[in-house]
């Protein structure tokens, strides 16, 4: 079976100059776990989930930033243990990243007429979730391992 046959056309993209907010908002809108990154109508990278969770552990939010356990916020009054002028400056500032700066590149990709085993070998070796589909250096697509799943259990 070809990647042809199991992949989402046209996906869902961001722009490599977009904040980062952009990119988390489309994620959840579409329930997605990762987008190409567009520089016009270059392919320029991918950015996942991953990608904007790993700044909320980088040192882009201070060691001192402290935010409550549900259970906390029931006990104890919210203004006692968090500096929210803290917080939000701190979560602004990561939401105000551009795309560019955290997506992952240069970004592998694979054929439309490849096979899709040889797309699970790239997911598999590259420890990746998805695959950006292109033709002629244009992305026309994208597979993710679920579409693989599908794949496979649909031939049966």
């Amino acid at each position: 079976m070809k990647v042809s046959e199991i992949m989402t056309r046209n996906p869902v993209t961001v722009s490599a100059d977009d904040p980062v907010r952009e990119a988390a908002g489309r994620l959840r809108t579409n329930r997605i776990g990762g987008l190409p990154v567009m520089e016009g109508d270059r392919l320029a990278g991918i950015v996942t989930e991953s990608d904007i969770i790993a700044l909320l552990d980088t040192g882009e939010i201070s060691d001192d930033l402290w935010l409550p356990s549900p259970l906390e916020v029931i006990e104890v009054p919210v203004r006692e243990f968090i500096n929210w002028e803290k917080t939000k400056s701190a979560l602004t500032s990561i939401g105000d990243k551009k795309v560019r700066e955290i997506m992952s590149h240069p970004v592998i990709t694979i054929g439309e007429d490849a096979e899709i085993e040889e797309a699970a070998s790239l997911m598999l070796s590259h420890k990746i979730a998805r695959l950006p589909v292109v033709r002629d250096g244009r992305l026309i697509g994208i597979v993710a391992r679920a579409d693989i799943i599908r794949g496979v259990g649909g031939s049966a």
